[in-house]
């Protein structure tokens, strides 16, 4: 068995396809979706990942704002630069690219963001809402996760699905998201003893640790959909992510590439979430 791959650049392209037509309409009616993303530092990675989001804004129709300090901004400079944000009614989404300097507080900066505006996802008010089921701005990546598989047309009800990591930006928000999907889940995690024992029982594999060939092909059931969320480098400095991908590609029934794989969906799930804020605003002014 060879595993079918679950295309991120393809299945991105098409759903900004989709985001540029309902950016149009809207802009027809005169209102513009507006995304403010704050960079503070010169973190080499953050600047790539800030300049892929405001490409995307631009590639899509939308007015994108994108702020850029240096590392020695206070806590309270950036907090005011954040309050002007919640105040300006041409932006709908806010962004404080992450890490910040050690200085800055960063998940007090995350709770000054607007939970209406808070399109990444990270505010308390956001995870509240993911996790009582209530309308809200899902995490960039685990959204786009969950997009990956209804893309596919996995029915997840009744299916047992192990994500492996507990962050706050993937592994907790993950499972809450497969939970209400109807799916069994587990949460697998550093402390976890014997990890291949659940990953074998597993219809659906979620591995989002950021370690190199956390999951091999011994611990991965015939058939599975296993998706990667890692990103590290090999000894020769080439991109891969935490599931041993040419190893688990002869196991598994459907399988993320890295790169081109969840990568590009967090991007363009920034880009849904900005479109969706922009839209609700527009229905309360149509209202």
């Amino acid at each position: 068995m060879t595993a079918q791959l679950i295309d991120g650049n393809a299945l991105s392209r098409q759903l900004r396809a989709d985001v540029a037509q309902r950016v149009q309409a809207l802009r027809n009616r005169g209102l513009t979706p507006g995304l403010a993303v704050i960079l503070v530092g010169d973190n080499p990675a953050s600047q790539v990942y800030v300049r892929n989001k405001v490409k995307a804004c631009e590639d899509t129709g939308m007015h994108s704002v994108l702020e850029t300090w240096p590392a020695t901004l206070s806590e309270a400079e950036l907090l005011a630069r954040v309050q002007a944000m919640n105040n300006d009614p041409t932006i709908h989404g806010i962004l404080v690219q992450l890490p910040l300097p050690a200085h800055i507080d960063a998940q007090k900066v995350i709770e000054a963001i607007s939970p209406a505006k808070d399109v990444d996802g990270f505010h308390v008010a956001s995870a509240g809402a993911l996790m009582t089921g209530l309308p809200g701005f899902w995490p960039c990546t685990p959204h786009g996760c969950m997009k990956m598989l209804e893309h596919i047309g996995y029915e997840l009800r009744g299916k047992h699905a192990v994500v492996i990591g507990r962050s706050n930006i993937v592994g907790k928000p993950m499972a809450l998201m497969l939970l209400q999907a109807n799916a069994t889940v587990t949460v697998c995690h550093s402390g976890t003893k014997d990890l291949a024992a659940f990953t074998r029982q597993a219809d659906v594999v979620v591995a989002a640790v950021g370690k190199r060939n956390v999951l091999t092909a011994d611990m991965v059931k015939p058939g599975a959909v296993v998706i990667d969320v890692g990103m590290n480098r090999n000894e020769a400095g080439k991109l891969c992510g935490d599931v041993d991908f040419d190893g688990v590609k002869d196991v598994a029934g459907w399988i993320t590439p890295v790169p081109g794989g969840v990568g590009p969906m967090t991007i363009t799930m920034l880009m849904v979430n900005t479109l969706d804020s922009a839209e609700r605003q527009a229905g309360v002014q149509a209202g």
